[in-house]
């Protein structure tokens, strides 16, 4: 099983990270926001990689967040024959960088799979001419791109991507690895359906399970199609192992459930 969406911050600033976030959101963590906590956490769920999402929130911190997601990315692969929970992390870059072609490019020759964007956090509508831009040049590069989708629950309005905004920037550029986080646009799923199911975009399943009722989530399975849908958590803000609990618990076949647990991720890291 692969978690598509989680978070891990560097040992001295994880805790004090975690504790300005939870109170931030009014959520509990559900692990210390360390690799290491990350990494039990998702074991004792049964998840064997998780995909470790840091978010630049500041254009002056792209390298220390490049530094610590590349010094993970070392470990792990010198880990690989020793089993148990791996990590895969992204990379990160904030809209209002001075040369996002030259960050881009930076990401892609350390070998980075992906980016993550997130729109509130970083104070830009995600149809913004910056996010195009980096989107299309992503694309051009091969990266996945993942975004924060729909409202964030620490952050005030404007919800700064929705459903309306991501049908602008497809229509705008046609990126094949773009992937919506939490079902597409947390606490915004009708509209999610309406706007966006059947479009070629991927949508993961962080913080959602639980929160989306089954009845929205089976009507967005089968409008937008299992090889799009990604099974994540969101952790430490979600449970990963009650999200797993609730997600085996909708009616969907054997066959359906592996796609979105592992499949279709494994397509998309290249790892199938």
């Amino acid at each position: 099983m692969i978690d598509f969406h989680t978070h891990a911050f560097p040992d001295k600033i994880a805790g004090k990270t975690i504790e300005m976030l939870s109170q931030k959101a009014g959520i509990p963590p559900h692990s210390d926001g360390s690799v290491e906590g990350l990494r039990r956490t998702l074991f004792e769920a049964g998840i064997s990689l998780g995909v470790v999402l840091p978010v630049v929130t500041r254009p002056e911190q792209f390298a220390s967040v490049t530094r610590f997601a590349s010094q993970l990315n070392e470990t792990e692969a010198r880990r690989n024959a020793e089993g148990g929970t791996k990590l895969l992390s992204f990379g990160g870059i904030h809209p209002d960088t001075a040369d996002y072609k030259k960050e881009l490019k930076e990401l892609s020759e350390l070998g980075f799979l992906g980016i993550k964007l997130h729109p509130d956090y970083q104070g830009v509508f995600f149809d913004d001419i910056r996010y195009l831009r980096i989107i299309e040049y992503a694309a051009e590069l091969g990266l996945i791109i993942i975004t924060h989708a729909g409202i964030d629950i620490g952050v005030p309005e404007p919800v700064r991507c929705t459903p309306k905004h991501v049908k602008r920037v497809l229509r705008e550029i046609k990126p094949d690895k773009l992937v919506l986080a939490h079902c597409g646009g947390w606490g915004l799923w009708e509209e999610v359906i309406e706007t966006l199911a059947g479009e070629s975009v991927y949508m993961d399943t962080a913080y959602s399970m639980g929160h989306i009722s089954e009845e929205l989530f089976m009507k967005l399975f089968r409008t937008h199609g299992t090889e799009k849908l990604l099974f994540a958590t969101d952790c430490p803000w979600g449970n990963p192992k009650k999200d797993l609990e609730t997600f085996c618990s909708v009616p969907l076949t054997k066959a359906e459930q592996d796609c979105i647990l592992y499949r279709t991720a494994e397509k998309l890291l290249g790892m199938a």
